[in-house]
């Protein structure tokens, strides 16, 4: 143990003072590779575009990798020399030895030939067709770099693209659609777009029936001899296709394993088929009405085979969650003599019934820690149609650790039930959908209640009928028409006390009274982040609701001129929330992440605000992290230090956040960000001076903090540590609301008013 530890401090001195060599442990004669480099052109003063880039490409290529080094030094290998030759095939010594540390990468592994021709290669795809490298090494105190000079000649263009002659039907589908053509003339050279070329051809001949063409049955000439550095594209069909790409395939018989398994499969293939339209349905245990179908598969007997169809399908029952695995088969009628397949659909579905348990912790910036369990139980299949009825029961714990409400426990208890049916179920009528995701009507009844400590119970009602569907793997549509939602509060008996707590807590009043929400609410999400390699992705979700519209229409007013139902009052109101993200990878590692929030609300009839469950808030883990959750605003608005609860909602909201996230080491993540915003009520609260929304003054009233964080992002999941300050106070006078000269970390007083801790799962956004 003691050598062991020696070797770490040995280690640990070496990095921090460089005096260590690595060379040292080479044996006579090896010599240590500490990369490659690539000189561009350096005899010709002709310059190449993107000469950086390519040169960084070409330095990308070589092998072998040298050892990973940081500022200079390598760590991993001197690991690995310290640790000298293990005695074990197992301890401490091998496992830092082979798992910490990283053996030398040696000059006698280079290989400059191989590396030439690899260089070589690439320039040529790129348009260098008249590429030359040559390569070299230098050796200097034991340590080698491989120096490779590439003289890249000027870039060939495309002069002319030719297609071949419209002989029938496949050369005629090709040249139908050759304006699509990736290969324009005056573009340069690109071994890469001739390869999607190809394939694009293929896509449009797979979506005529051509099963078996595939794009290397293409060939793309290219002749360099015109002059000018340009070159002559000639696409072509090679001569050695086989015959059966070169004809169409129609579609014969459809079958259908809606209950397959390997050890089922000889009995299901001797039963007699259930025919159904054009299915012949192999199922003795009728796990599936036969209707469904028709909605999962998008051939038809007789019709050409086409890829659309075939991803639409395949998409459609992969999405269905109704099943474990999916397989199409396709398979030719009589060895490809004729042009005929027949399609074989194995489908085998998930368990019927499973119990999901998760458990989650919260930590939040309001000084509330606690956690939740929830217990779902999924039935599938229910009515044979794929249905899914989820039933979930859920329990939260909260106790406030410090802060002036400090002993404060909270609770909620939730149940939901939720049907899943994968069609749209409209009254009058029967809309079709023809895209690759499935439709689905949503059916939902839940509860929750909220206790906060005895202050106060929460008790909310809600039913949901609505419908989701996708348009594209994009964009996502969710609209539910009916839309319920009765929440009634149990107060505190002691009505001094409850009259305390209002004084306290202005507008807290309206938050425990009863209200009846009936209305429709519609969101739109789109979202490109499914696309990694793309340096530039965007999030919007845009939602819609409304309350009380049509239903104020039959609903009487009362004597105060309210809309009462069962002595409930009937909430009326609008309410309009887009949330924009942008993520743009500044580097591979490096992520500039923004986001603007904008909500508003109006309210109208007998309501003067929205419902407290509808109101926006600010501050908090996700929101403007330098203040507590739900304590900022509304306005100009300051809740008093020593206020019981904080609960501060608003009409309306505006919200921007900028946040530059970085990879450290490993898993280990930083994060710079700067948040900014604030919420405001549509009318005046006398006991709120200062909450009335005035767009002149709005931007004066933004709250504004910054900071810094850690994450550990381990894919899976992410644990999130946030510490932030304000700079900017909305509720100080005008003028005076920059707060960036009273920044003093080293004050004690400063630190417990201004610094807050977030910890959170997952991102902010």
């Amino acid at each position: 143990m003691r050598k062991l530890i020696k070797i770490g401090a040995f280690a640990l001195a070496c990095s921090i003072f460089a005096n260590c060599s690595n060379t040292r442990y080479l044996k006579p004669g090896q010599n240590l590779y500490i990369g490659s480099e690539v000189k561009i052109n350096p005899d010709s003063s002709s310059k190449i575009d993107r000469a950086k880039q390519v040169r960084k490409e070409l330095e990308s290529k070589t092998r072998p990798r040298p050892n990973k080094s940081i500022l200079g030094l390598r760590p991993k290998l001197l690991i690995y020399n310290l640790a000298g030759e293990p005695k074990k095939p197992k301890g401490i010594r091998n496992w830092l030895r082979n798992k910490v540390g990283e053996a030398p990468v040696l000059m006698s592994e280079v290989k400059i030939k191989f590396n030439n021709d690899v260089l070589k290669s690439y320039l040529i795809s790129q348009g260098y067709l008249q590429a030359e490298v040559t390569g070299d090494t230098v050796i200097k105190r034991r340590r080698g770099k491989a120096i490779y000079t590439a003289n890249t000649g000027i870039r060939y263009k495309i002069n002319k693209v030719t297609f071949p002659p419209d002989t029938g039907d496949l050369t005629h589908i090709i040249n139908q659609n050759k304006d699509k053509t990736l290969l324009k003339s005056g573009d340069f050279y690109d071994l890469e777009t001739y390869k999607n070329e190809r394939i694009r051809i293929d896509n449009d001949l797979k979506e005529s029936g051509y099963f078996y063409f595939s794009p290397e049955h293409l060939i793309l000439q290219v002749d360099s001899t015109i002059g000018k550095n340009l070159v002559n594209v000639n696409v072509r069909i090679k001569n050695i296709a086989p015959e059966a790409s070169m004809k169409p395939y129609t579609i014969r018989n459809i079958n259908i394993y809606p209950s397959y398994s390997l050890r089922r499969d000889s009995l299901l293939r001797s039963l007699e088929p259930e025919k159904y339209n054009d299915f012949n349905i192999y199922d003795n245990r009728n796990t599936f009405r036969s209707r469904i179908f028709d909605r999962l598969v998008f051939f038809k007997k007789g019709e050409r085979y086409n890829r659309k169809d075939h991803n639409q399908s395949l998409n459609r029952m992969v999405n269905l969650g109704a099943f474990q695995d999916v397989r199409a088969e396709f398979l030719p009628i009589d060895s490809f003599k004729n042009n005929q397949l027949d399609l074989n659909i194995y489908l085998t579905p998930l368990k019927k019934n499973s119990l999901t348990f998760s458990i989650t912790g919260t930590n939040k910036s309001n000084n509330f820690v606690g956690s939740e369990l929830k217990i779902t139980q999924t039935t599938r299949n229910l009515f044979k149609g794929a249905e899914q009825l989820d039933v979930s029961a859920s329990g939260g714990f909260e106790t406030q650790y410090s802060g002036q409400s400090k002993g404060i426990n909270s609770y909620s208890l939730s149940g939901e039930a939720k049907l899943t049916l994968p069609r749209f179920i409209v009254p009058f009528y029967k809309p079709k959908s023809t895209n690759a995701f499935t439709p689905k009507t949503i059916i939902s009844l839940g509860y929750q209640l909220l206790s906060r400590d005895t202050i106060y119970k929460l008790n909310s009602f809600r039913a949901q009928y609505g419908y989701n569907w996708k348009e594209n793997q994009f964009k996502e549509h969710n609209f539910n028409p009916a839309s319920i939602n009765l929440v009634t509060a149990v107060k505190n008996k002691d009505q001094s006390a409850l009259e305390e707590l209002y004084r306290q807590n202005p507008g807290l009043e309206y938050t425990l009274q009863d209200q009846f929400i009936i209305g429709s609410n519609y969101n739109f999400t789109y979202t490109n982040q499914m696309q990694e390699k793309r340096r530039n992705n965007l999030y919007f979700f845009g939602g819609l609701e409304t309350s009380g519209n049509v239903w104020g229409l039959f609903v009487p007013k009362n004597g105060e001129g309210k809309r009462e139902i069962f002595g409930t009052a009937l909430t009326q109101f609008v309410r309009v929330e887009t949330d924009l993200r942008n993520y743009y990878k500044v580097t591979p590692t490096v992520i500039w992440a923004n986001r603007l929030n904008l909500g508003y609300g109006y309210a109208y009839g007998g309501s003067s605000s929205l419902p407290f469950v509808r109101q926006f808030f600010a501050g908090g883990t996700n929101d403007i992290r330098a203040f507590r959750a739900r304590s900022l605003g509304p306005g100009t608005h300051q809740v008093a230090a020593n206020a019981f609860l904080a609960d501060q909602g608003g009409d309306i909201k505006m919200m921007i956040n900028s946040e530059l996230r970085f990879k450290l080491v490993s898993i280990l993540h930083g994060a710079a960000f700067v948040d900014a915003g604030n919420i405001w009520l549509r009318k005046e609260d006398p006991e709120r001076p200062g909450s009335e929304f005035k767009l002149k003054n709005s931007f004066d009233e933004l709250a504004v903090g910054t900071g810094v964080g850690l994450r550990v992002d381990a894919t899976i999941f992410v644990i999130r540590l946030d510490g932030a300050f304000p700079i900017r106070k909305p509720f100080l006078p005008s003028g005076q609301r920059w707060v960036l000269n009273d920044i003093d970390f080293g004050s004690k007083s400063w630190r417990r008013d201004n610094l807050v801790l977030n910890i959170g799962i997952g991102y902010p956004f």
